[in-house]
């Protein structure tokens, strides 16, 4: 099994808001599904997280699905979890994690550029 992070991104407030992640795996495809689109195997996959809900916001029928998830502690920060598979070369699968952080919180805190400032008066 290989790994590896194949892309980051950040926010201005130094939190990563998109994570991903690679894996080769030596199962087939249908089993790795299996693990993903049960919600007892796929608590092995998303430990310690807690999951909006028990069932998927997408999918895409085999290849694809998306969770929403919730911190279980403060800040309770909200983001989606999608799980990405294909077959690879060696009759094994390829994993594909995405994670983003999507809370509306943070989107209202972005900065803006330095020049987009509104201009203030200050009463004497």
């Amino acid at each position: 099994m290989s790994d590896g992070i194949f892309g980051e991104s950040e926010t201005g407030q130094g939190l990563a808001a998109e994570l991903r992640f690679e894996f080769d795996l030596d199962a087939p495809p249908e089993k790795v599904w299996r693990a993903l689109s049960l919600a007892e195997f796929r608590a092995r996959w998303l430990p310690g997280a807690s999951p909006d809900g028990e069932e998927a916001v997408t999918v895409v029928s085999e290849r694809e699905a998306s969770y929403r998830m919730r911190e279980p502690e403060p800040p309770f920060l909200e983001s989606t979890v999608t799980f990405r598979i294909e077959p690879n070369g060696s009759g094994g699968t390829r994993l594909r994690i995405r994670h983003e952080l999507t809370d509306v919180r943070l989107k209202r805190r972005e900065r803006l550029p330095a020049n987009s400032d509104p201009c203030l008066m200050l009463a004497a």
